[in-house]
């Protein structure tokens, strides 16, 4: 709390009259955030020209936000804040795989993606990578970078359920978005 009243400019007694405790801060600026991912992601999906653009533009978008993030976030959130991490828990569960769920399906039906994948195991698989990347005991920070863990995991997800059209688009996709950098 000290760090948030300095960073503020603001003495702890007034942030207290706005929240009770940490907890609540944590949680408020929880639901804030899945708020503004829910908002963007649904934007990528309706400007994607197809299912491989939505993953290659939700991974640019994440990008930014992963590298700015300290892996111990979820840690911490789930060892000190149990409402936050209940409520970050649900998100995954009913937004974020229903997402992915719909952009394997979108996939198949473009001819992108294999067609004997079960979605709901390859989804739920997606989401525990992204989240392992997370994970300290095998990602330590002080050898990986978690941005290369993302999109190193995010090559080998997309290149593991695309067909060769989808590995050609691919490969366009990201040379192209090389040629922008």
């Amino acid at each position: 709390m000290d760090d948030i009243a300095s960073h503020l400019g603001m003495s702890k007694k007034t942030i207290y009259q706005y929240f009770p405790d940490k907890n609540k801060i944590v949680v408020e600026l929880n639901d804030k955030l899945m708020g503004e991912h829910e908002c963007r992601l649904i934007e990528i999906k309706n400007n994607a020209k197809n299912a491989i653009d939505e993953i290659i533009s939700i991974m640019t978008y994440l990008r930014a936000f992963i590298s700015e993030i300290h892996p111990a976030v979820f840690f911490d959130m789930q060892k000190y804040h149990e409402e936050a991490w209940k409520k970050y828990l649900n998100f995954k569960e009913c937004c974020m795989i229903k997402m992915v769920e719909d952009n394997l399906k979108w996939g198949q039906e473009e001819g992108l993606y294999r067609k004997d994948m079960d979605i709901n195991i390859i989804a739920i698989m997606r989401l525990h990578q992204v989240q392992m990347a997370f994970d300290q005991n095998v990602f330590s920070p002080k050898r990986f970078k978690l941005e290369n863990v993302q999109m190193q995991m995010l090559s080998h997800f997309m290149h593991g359920i695309t067909t060769l059209k989808g590995h050609k688009l691919i490969n366009k996709l990201l040379h192209v978005n090389e040629d922008e950098n």
